[in-house]
């Protein structure tokens, strides 16, 4: 286990569908930029909801590792 505690995403720089533990209908897009102690900082990003167009976020996105359910790379 503590192989955890040093978890760091393979896909940096580039672009992928983040989604949370806490609602299964919202996500976000962009291109996960860094990660650091936990948080992940995502460029260009879009925020995703069921039902709804894409809405382009302004500046940089920053997730906490702790609200991640999983992370898609888009191909």
């Amino acid at each position: 286990m503590r192989w955890l505690c040093f978890w760091r995403p393979p896909c940096v720089r580039q672009r992928v569908i983040v989604n949370f533990q806490h609602d299964a209908t919202e996500a976000f897009e962009g291109i996960l930029w860094a990660y650091q102690g936990g948080w992940l900082t995502l460029k260009d990003a879009v925020a995703l909801k069921a039902n709804l167009p894409p809405v382009k976020l302004p500046g940089d996105v920053i997730v906490h590792r702790s609200t991640i359910a999983y992370l898609q790379v888009v191909a």
